[in-house]
């Protein structure tokens, strides 16, 4: 089984979103500053909350480019987290759920085989599935932006007693922080 990772961009300030879920701030970094598709490499599944699918539908213009999911995506499923009706994107393995993380972080499990699984937003959503003790680790890619409002990167108290630094990188104008959470929080 492989590991549970919160990966997410997040301003100095904290916050992964602006106030009304948009990420020109993210946008404007060089793109090679901001790909992470050498960590996809090692995802077998993953799961985002209702926000962030909606703010990747609407960035991305996948309902009209669906091929854009299927480029990035084509092998690995994703669970989407909504209390509401979505979109679904053409010919993308996604499956829409609510409720409990637990039943559904089996299934990523399950299907990621010996992948990782892959938490991608947002914040609350991270925060269910620590509280659950179900996140291994968290990787933020520190932008240089302040929003001074926003989407928060957890909205949930943790503390040094909760997490261990592992690891400290800088790719252009990101500083990319890794954490692993040390005890379990359900």
């Amino acid at each position: 089984m492989g590991l549970t990772t919160y990966y997410i961009f997040a301003s100095l300030d904290g916050f992964v979103a602006a106030e009304d879920n948009g990420l020109d701030w993210l946008y404007e970094l060089e793109p090679a500053d901001r790909d992470f598709s050498e960590f996809l490499k090692g995802i077998g599944a993953f799961a985002m909350g209702s926000s962030s699918y909606e703010s990747v539908l609407r960035d991305s213009g996948l309902l009209e480019h669906p091929e854009r999911w299927l480029e990035g995506h084509r092998g690995r499923p994703a669970w989407v987290f909504s209390s509401r009706e979505l979109p679904a994107i053409p010919g993308a393995d996604i499956t829409f759920v609510h409720g409990d993380v637990r039943p559904v972080h089996a299934a990523m499990v399950a299907a990621a085989g010996d992948k990782d699984v892959f938490i991608a937003g947002g914040g609350g959503l991270a925060a269910r599935f620590a509280v659950a003790g179900l996140l291994d680790r968290m990787v933020v890619g520190v932008v240089p932006a302040v929003l001074t409002a926003g989407k928060a990167l957890f909205p949930s108290v943790l503390t040094s007693a909760d997490l261990r630094l592992e690891n400290v990188e800088r790719v252009g104008q990101v500083a990319y922080l890794t954490y692993a959470f040390t005890r379990s929080r359900g």
